[in-house]
């Protein structure tokens, strides 16, 4: 440990004690669940008195996140877009995360109001209602009404939300560095995974970026204003910790799909016939795709609780604190994927993977091929009316997971947005061919891939970064040439992962060392000496000395030879 880092933990010992006494709980009840005999077994409950050893380990990971509070909540919800990391099984689990916590008082969220909107901010108002709309980790929202009578509500940051975060990445930080120190875990890439949260965090503390989402989408999708509306921010009453947006008028999906599941041919009476299941889901499953292959740009957390159904049939979506991005690149290797499950090319498959993909030093690339070609062989025949989109996508994530290749960030967020996006239409249970209105967008995209202008650009792309490469190499070879001249060039060579072979191989030549020595000490008869006289072994005047020796070199050697098998490294076979 650094020694700047003193302070740092001291400062955090008593969120250190909290979390390590929570984790002890659940460590402590999932290590119990495995012995059924054990008397004491049931005896770490949790508030409604039912025993932890009856839960699942995927459901007390995810309700140890919930006792350590917001930053863990949104750590898990982070994890859950990555489930090549965590598994399919475990990344389902941690979708089900919600904060549970109870809202500030109305007089912390006046003195947050005052602070960002002013003294006079409620000559802004007719109304703020105090009783809250719903409430997050991060924080809450208000219905209100404005002087000219708009309709909005006001999310308003939860208060010292910002040093508790704090607070707790700091703690994470410190948790990620031990994680890197362990081979299993350091694969994963915890201090990035930390990172890549801390900038989600902050970015999700700054109401201003979800304004500036907010319209980025309203003008995007202002086409589709028929069928979506995206919630209008007031822009002269936002601030970092306050938006104030227009209130949709509609009723959570989530509401509705409850009724739905009930009676599946009818929807409750406020919703117009236009809008049953099958033209609802069509129209969610055209609105997203539009934001993916179009745009590049798309809402991140589409589950049922952040779609609203309005009163006249349209699609209103909430919460764009989340919002993914993806790049042409990206986009287009993702249909190239898609390309390669429709057609059976497993090794083309199999390529695209490792280049969109962070892959382990270790990965073995036959048994991986052996993976995908089951699943192309699974999933590329089928009928696109019976294409199981969220079982290929579990599935394809679970690969992952098993051969430790990691995704990018967007690509995994964009693998989760797909993932919610079916459940949603699951619920709803549609009947259309979801996967036949991707294909046509992938078609589109095809065919805006071969148009004369995107080869323009890439032809231009290309003529100005290799003008760019034949004006700096010239510099560079001469730079090289010179430094080889003067005699300044310098090869450094970095070593990793061999701190364990060159420890054996010591270990190696030492035990050599000691067993020749034992030898020679056993061949000169070297004092205190066993069997004085010859006994029926032929044994005679044995040293006891190099008899030690020798015992304790094989053994040794044996240890190293265990050593190595278990590794399996013995053979050049095992070689990887």
């Amino acid at each position: 440990m650094k020694i700047t880092a003193i302070p740092q933990l001291y400062r955090n010992l008593k969120r250190w004690r909290e979390i390590l006494t929570v984790l002890r709980r659940y460590g402590l009840a999932d290590w119990l669940s495995r012995y059924q005999s054990l008397p004491f077994r049931d005896s770490f409950k949790d508030a409604s008195g039912v025993p932890l050893s009856q839960y699942s380990s995927e459901e007390r990971v995810r309700m140890a996140l919930t006792d350590l509070g917001p930053t863990f909540i949104k750590l898990g919800q982070m994890l859950a877009a990555r489930p090549d990391i965590v598994g399919p099984q475990l990344g389902q689990e941690l979708k089900r995360l919600r904060a549970d916590v109870q809202p500030d008082a109305i007089e912390k969220v006046r003195e947050t109001l005052t602070k960002e909107l002013g003294a006079e901010y409620l000559k802004q108002f007719q109304f703020i209602d105090p009783i809250p709309l719903a409430t997050a980790s991060i924080g809450q929202v208000h219905r209100a009404t404005l002087n000219d009578g708009r309709r909005v509500v006001i999310k308003v940051q939860r208060t010292d939300i910002e040093r508790t975060v704090r607070q707790d990445m700091e703690v994470l930080g410190g948790v990620a560095q031990l994680a890197e120190r362990v081979e299993g875990f350091a694969v994963w890439g915890p201090c990035q995974i930390v990172a890549q949260m801390s900038t989600m965090l902050q970015r999700e503390l700054d109401f201003g970026r979800e304004r500036q989402n907010l319209e980025v989408f309203g003008e995007m999708l202002a086409s589709q204003s028929e069928h979506v509306v995206i919630p209008k921010p007031i822009r002269e009453l936002c601030t970092r910790r306050v938006l104030v947006m227009d209130e949709l008028a509609g009723e959570p999906l989530s509401s509705v799909l409850s009724d739905a599941h009930q009676d599946r041919r009818q929807l409750t009476g406020k919703v117009s016939a236009a809008s049953n299941p099958h033209h609802l889901s069509e129209s969610i499953a055209r609105i997203y795709l539009t934001m993916i292959f179009d745009e590049g740009l798309f809402h991140a957390d589409p589950h049922s609780g952040n779609l609203l159904l309005l009163d006249d049939g349209r699609l209103g979506i909430l919460d764009f604190g989340m919002v993914g991005r993806i790049d042409e690149t990206l986009r287009e290797t993702i249909e190239e994927m898609m390309g390669c499950i429709a057609t059976g090319d497993q090794n083309r498959l199999t390529r695209l993977i490792r280049r969109i993909g962070d892959t382990p030093p270790t990965l073995d690339e036959s048994l991986l091929a052996i993976d995908l070609a089951e699943f192309v062989g699974t999933y590329g025949r089928q009928h696109l009316s019976e294409f199981d989109l969220t079982g290929a996508l579990n599935e394809l994530s679970d690969i992952l997971h098993r051969h430790a290749i990691q995704l990018p960030s967007q690509s995994a967020l964009l693998l989760k947005m797909l993932i919610s996006l079916e459940g949603t239409f699951r619920e709803l249970g549609a009947s259309f061919d979801s996967l036949a209105i991707v294909h046509q967008f992938v078609r589109k995209s095809m065919l805006r891939r071969l148009s004369p202008r995107r080869r323009i650009r890439q032809a231009r792309r290309i003529y100005l970064e290799a003008e760019h490469f034949l004006e700096l190499v010239p510099d560079e070879v001469l730079t090289l040439l010179q430094q080889a001249r003067r005699g300044e060039m310098r090869l450094t060579l970095e070593h990793q992962r061999l701190g364990p072979t060159v420890n054996r191989m010591v270990l190696g030549v030492m035990a050599s060392a000691v067993f020749l020595g034992s030898s020679l000490l056993l061949a000169m008869k070297v004092p205190p000496l066993l069997f004085p006289e010859r006994n029926f072994l032929a044994m005679h005047e044995m040293s006891i000395l190099g008899m030690l020796g020798i015992l304790a070199s094989c053994s040794v050697m044996m240890w190293l030879l265990l050593a190595i098998n278990r590794s399996g490294h013995l053979t050049r076979n095992n070689e990887d």
